[in-house]
This record gives C-alpha cells, structure tokens and sequence, in this order.
C-alpha cells in the first residue's frame, strides 16, 4: 500500500470517471456554482453604494430628507432580501446536485470495489494485509472519505474559490494596490496550508494503520467470544485493546495539536490581511485618492472577506483532501490489484460423470510461507471414491484447494478431464464441483434461500427435497416459520446439514468432502454417510475425514505426511502394509473402544 503513495493530481483522475457519468448533474452544479459567485459580491457593492449614498444625503445642501432616505432604505433592503431569496434557492440546487453527484459516486465504487474483491484469488485473502478486519477499513473508510472528497470539490472547494477570485477580480478593478495587498496576503496562507499537510501526512498514515488493527482486532474478539469467555480472558483481550487505543489516542492528539497550531498561524495571517486592507484603504480615502471613497473601505473589507472564505474554509477541506489521500491508497490498491486477478481459462464443456483428476510433481507453498506441499503426485480416478489419510496439516485440505482452483500450484501440473486445469474456465469448473466443508458458511437469510444457494433457479420442491436427503426436512418444517427461518438461529450441526443440502441441490458430477459430518452426533453421521452413499454413484469424489468408518469404503485411499504421499492403495492393501495408516486406523479403533463396543454388540 505505501508503495502506491498518491498525490492530489493522482486522486483526481482515480476519480473522474466515477463522475463523468454525472456529467450532466456536474454542469448544473458548475452553472449554479457560477451564479452563485456572483450573488456573494453583492453585498460589498450594495453595501459601498449605501455607505456613499448616505453620506451624500448628510452632506447635501438643504438639509436631510427622510424621504429620500427611505427610498433608498426601501431600495438597499428590497436588493438584498431578493438576493438572500435568489441565493437560497441557487444554494439548495447546488448543494442537492452536489450531494446526488456523492452519493451516486459513493454506490459505484462501493459495487465496484464489491466487485473486483469477488475477481481475487484465495491468496489474496491469506495475506496478514488483508485480513476481514483490515479489507473493510480500508473499503468503508476509503468509500465515505473519497466521496466526501468529490463533495469537497465539486460543491465545496469551486464556490468558494470562484466566489474569491471574483471578488478579487473587482478589488483590482476597484483599486490596484488594495489587490495586490489581498493577493500577497492569499499565497503565503497556501504555503502555510501545505506545510501543515505535509508534516501532518505521515501522523494521518499511522492512524489510518492503527484503525485497521484495531477494527480487525474488535471483530476478532466477536468471532472468538466463546473461546474468550471459556478461558476467562476477557481481560486479557482488553489490555491487547487498550493499548492499541492508546496508541491511537496519543497520535490523533499529536496530530490535531498540529493541526490546532498551524490554525492558528493561519488565522493570524488572515488578520492581518485585514488589517492591512482597513489601513490601506483608510490611508487612500483621507489623502483623496481618485475613486476612493469612505463607502470603498467597507467595500474592499467584505471583498477580502470573500477573498478570504476560502482560507477560512480550505483547512477543513485539505484535512479531508490528505485523509482521502491516505484512504485512497488502500482502496485504489484494491481497484489495481491486476496481479492478484484470478486466472481462468476457456475451456468447458458439460458436466458428465467420467472426469477425473491427475495431480503431477506439484509443488505448493501459502501466502504466509508454510511450504504445504512436496513434489505431490495423485490420481483421482473419475467415477471412483478416493479418501485423502493423514495427520492434521499433512496437506489434505490443500490437495482439495488446489483442485478447485483457489490457488495455484508453484509448480507441476494439475489436469482435469485430461486438460490442464489453468486451461479450464474458472466458472465451468466450479459448476463441476460441490465442496462440503468441515465449517460451511451459512449466509444472513431464510434457510431456504441458503439451501437454494446451491441452484439459484431451483424450484420450492427442489429445495424441499434436498432438505430430506440432508435429513433436516423435518427439523425445520418443526420450527414456526419453517423454511422461512433464519438460518443463522440454527445449531452449528443443523447448518452443516443445511450447507450438505446446498451440495444435493447442486447435484456435480464431482464431490469434495472435508470432514462433512464433523459437527453432527452419531445418529446424524449415520443419516447423512447412507445419503453421501446414494450420491456417490456415478460421480468422482475426494473425501477427507478423520472417521475411519467414512473412507474404509473407499475405492483408494492416498496417505499423506508433511506434504508428500508415502502409501497408497485400497484401503485393505494400505492397511497390511503397515505404516502411518493403520497406526491412524488402530489409533481410531482404540479410541472408540471397538473391543468393548463388540462385546456389547455380542451380548
């Protein structure tokens, strides 16, 4: 992310054509924008002509006439209520175009992000940089402070500088050296402007950092309140929050008395512009300069006001400008991530029950360095049961992530149906396939739309009917609403069941099975292995499992250990060679107490 630093010229063109398509929406906030400009200098000229006018009619020979006083009482009070009026409804146009351009600019790049996130590789999201916490920081963060940023631009930022060059624009045709004293005075606050962001750029950087961790680390604790309660470390977790709050409140404090600082050295700049312009005007008024009369002081005071506005104004607008810089670091890191794009290739063709897998000499090592797997070789025989046997982190679960294509091999090659599986279109080959997780993601919704998860355009029975096979059919039907449930409310066994029922509905020529019945009690895992039993015909299928009775069955069995195949064959032949499987098998048996259970069985 601090590789891609952006700079204000580079922040613009990110954003341009996520306005362009409002260009329409922009040009009547510019037009208004214009109008606008010019009904703020209305009042220093109306102001300048009352001043004078009233003058002349104390000094007019015969004496004050209070007629015409109210005449231009009526006049002056009759120009300025119309232009409040006038500017009212310019202001209300400008601003609801303006926020219509935010909020549009701000759903785009929500979607877009949205979907170039879903382009990713699995890789992507191993990185520790992308964790769940850290991405939606760095995408709700980046959404809000970009298009508050667009807002800042095009509703903020141009009427205010229109409306002060403007006005600067009639100090100089007014009078020469009065323009050139408020020009002298509006560079130097520019100057002080951008040192403030500058030393404040990397304190800015820091906190967008820390906001990451801490975001990342609040949603930890929610996702592990269980394990936290039970081993009483509640207050451990706080101290590990504390002191990242800590961390953060020492460096925004350190930042915003900077900016309190930098403040303040501004707004004494701008008195004394003020001063000088009060001075200036005085000074050329008393010596009878041509032009220069007591109503020009007031005149060229409002002006430097006008010209001044956006002083005023720009270090909440820069503020925003150098955090939009640093959140637009990691959302536009997001948007340009080309390399992490998932491959796909071209090749489909239509589901059909002998595919099979050949995996060759491959090599494969994770985002975080853990080398997985060692110059692996296996064939998954198409329409055939094959069991994958080993030790936790033997490199199972990968064998399975790779044949999917969540990633890819370092090197070796992978083939599916005889086709190297870089060549297969990503999609086609996901169709081909139904995983079942030891852990399946249930989604925010009705049980039957999680169900239907599984095949969008299923029909009610469909979804019915895959229910029965995962045996949850009559559970849910128990429940008040039915199929119309929230399927978060369910016991984690249930959902397993709901995510088996996904995979039935599916109905792929290939299987993955990674410990499909973990979180289900006796009764349920006899249910569900006489279903998967009934699905397996006809169709290839890996299954990975720690239940022996699940892949005795198999019609190969590959062994794995830190990566490598060290036996294969059927299960009775790897069995009688000896070796990691049958200590695995004995070790299992021993655990159940299957001496027991068969005397109990023999009685």
């Amino acid at each position: 992310m601090d590789a891609n630093k952006m700079n204000v010229g580079g922040l613009l063109k990110k954003l341009l054509p996520y306005v362009l398509p409002y260009r329409w929406l922009l040009t009547l906030t510019l037009v208004l924008t214009l109008i606008g400009s010019l009904m703020a200098q209305v009042n220093a000229i109306v102001l300048d002509h009352a001043v004078d006018s009233i003058n002349a009619l104390q000094q007019a020979e015969g004496g004050f006439s209070w007629a015409q006083a109210a005449k231009l009482l009526v006049t002056i009070s009759a120009v300025l209520l119309g232009k409040e009026v006038l500017s009212a409804f310019i202001t209300f146009g400008q601003r609801y175009f303006g926020e219509n351009i935010r909020i549009n600019v701000s759903r785009d790049m929500s979607l877009k992000v949205v979907e170039r996130i879903m382009t990713f590789r699995m890789a992507y999201f191993s990185s520790e940089d992308n964790e769940p916490g850290k991405l939606q920081t760095r995408i709700s963060h980046g959404t809000m402070s970009l298009s508050n940023t667009v807002k800042n631009f095009f509703v903020d930022i141009l009427p205010l500088f229109t409306s002060a060059v403007m006005a600067l624009v009639l100090m100089f045709v007014a009078n020469v050296y009065v323009g050139l004293v408020a020009l002298f005075i509006v560079p130097i606050y520019f100057i002080i402007t951008v040192r403030q962001g500058t030393r404040m750029k990397g304190g800015r950087r820091v906190i967008f950092r820390t906001h990451q961790t801490i975001n990342n680390g609040i949603m930890n604790i929610i996702e592990s309140m269980g394990v936290i309660k039970s081993f009483n470390r509640e207050e451990v977790e706080k101290q590990k929050q504390a002191v990242l709050q800590e961390n953060s409140t020492s460096q925004q404090k350190h930042t915003r008395q900077l900016s309190f600082y930098f403040e303040g050295i501004k707004t004494f700049v701008e008195q004394i512009g003020t001063v000088l312009i009060i001075i200036l005007t005085a000074y050329l008024v008393l010596t009878d300069y041509p032009g220069m009369t007591i109503g020009k002081i007031m005149y060229h005071v409002m002006l430097f006001s006008n010209v001044s506005a956006p002083i005023r104004q720009l270090h909440r607008i820069y503020d925003d400008l150098n955090d939009a810089l640093i959140y637009a670091e990691g959302f536009f890191g997001i948007l340009d991530a080309e390399h992490e794009v998932e491959k796909s290739g071209t090749y489909k063709t239509e589901p059909h029950a002998g595919m099979g897998f050949n995996m060759k000499n491959v090599e494969f090592t994770y985002p975080s360095g853990t080398h997985a797997l060692h110059d692996l070789s296996l064939t998954i025989e198409p329409g055939k049961v094959t069991a994958l046997v080993g030790l936790s982190g033997a490199g199972k679960s990968t064998i399975v992530n790779l044949l999917d294509k969540f990633y890819t091999p370092d090197s070796g090659e992978i083939t599916l149906d005889g086709v190297p599986l870089s060549e297969w279109d990503t999609q086609a080959l996901r169709e081909n396939i139904g995983l079942v997780l030891q852990k399946n993601h249930i989604f925010s919704g009705t049980i039957e739309e999680n169900i239907r998860y599984g095949k969008p355009s299923a029909t009610t029975e469909e979804v019915y009917e895959a229910a029965r096979k995962a045996y949850i059919y009559d559970q849910v039907m128990a429940l008040p609403n039915g199929f119309q449930s929230d399927a978060l409310q369910l016991s984690g066994g249930q959902q397993q069941r709901i995510a088996i029922a996904r995979m039935f509905l599916k109905n792929p020529p290939i299987i993955f099975l990674d410990e499909p019945t973990a979180s289900l009690d006796a009764i349920a895992t006899e249910q569900i292995k006489n279903s998967i039993e009934a699905i397996k015909k006809d169709r290839t299928v890996v299954i990975i499992s720690h239940n022996i009775g699940q892949i005795v069955d198999s019609d190969a069995i590959y062994v794995l250990e830190h990566g490598h195949v060290v036996q294969h064959g059927t299960p009775a032949e790897v069995y009688h060679q000896g070796g990691l499987y049958k200590d695995i098998f004995d070790a299992s048996a021993r655990s159940m107490n299957a001496e027991l259970i068969n005397q109990y069985i023999k009685s």
